[in-house]
């Protein structure tokens, strides 16, 4: 059982008009933008559900461009924040889906910078709350109210057991963790939530595993430029 927090009891501070269509949508750029690790040249949005209709009247727009840009929910540019991603260089594009989603609010985001990108699908669900609900191609869950691992890696034998035992020795308490594959010995992405911020160490001694091939830390309690 996943347990509230005070967050999502009284929602968080945050830009108006509505957390849903604003203050989540805002996490959900973030979580794009921390996947990516830092400012992408491109960006592109698909809408579902209310997102799709609504998107310009309630500044979703405006909000999960502030996102990818790694503004919080109360910064003040969210609402110039598509000049000023445009200002950064950033081509930003959104797209209507009449096609319904998991979630009546939710957002399909890519982004790219060079030879990197990621895919990440996710929802509002109320309150600013959101709900990851996919990475990559990966059928992945995660709400990144504690801060969050996605550790991509070969599928084999033992490697959730050498990664838990970083975990334990590094002092990472997981409070939940998902794995999925794209097949048996392919490609798999395994996402751990701490109740603490991760260590330098821990991170360093994760990318030293055997077939561990990125890991990408989402902590949207603190600003890129401040880690």
């Amino acid at each position: 059982m996943r347990f509230k927090d005070v967050f999502s009891i009284i929602g968080p501070s945050m830009i108006g008009p509505s957390s849903s269509h604003t203050a989540g949508a805002v996490r959900l750029g973030r979580c794009a933008r921390q996947a990516l690790g830092s400012s992408p040249e491109e960006a592109v949005i698909r809408f579902y559900g209310s997102f799709a209709d609504t998107y310009m009247g309630h500044g979703t727009d405006l909000a999960i461009t502030a996102g990818i840009m790694d503004y919080d929910t109360d910064d003040e540019r969210i609402r110039d924040s598509i000049r000023l991603a445009a200002n950064q260089g950033i081509a930003i594009s959104f797209q209507s889906e009449l096609k319904p989603g998991p979630h009546p609010n939710t957002a399909a985001i890519l982004l790219r910078k060079g030879d990197r990108s990621v895919r990440m699908t996710g929802c509002s669900i109320g309150g600013g709350n959101i709900e990851m609900v996919g990475v990559n191609g990966f059928d992945v869950k995660f709400t990144a109210i504690y801060p969050t691992l996605l550790i991509y890696h070969r599928d084999r034998s033992g490697i959730l057991a050498e990664i838990t035992d970083i975990a334990k020795y590094t002092g990472i308490n997981i409070s939940y963790m998902e794995v999925d594959r794209k097949s048996r010995n392919g490609e798999a992405l395994t996402v751990i939530e701490s109740d603490q911020p991760f260590r330098h160490e821990a991170i360093a001694r994760l990318e030293l595993l055997p077939d561990v091939r990125e890991i990408s830390v989402i902590d949207l309690t603190i600003r890129e430029e401040a880690r």
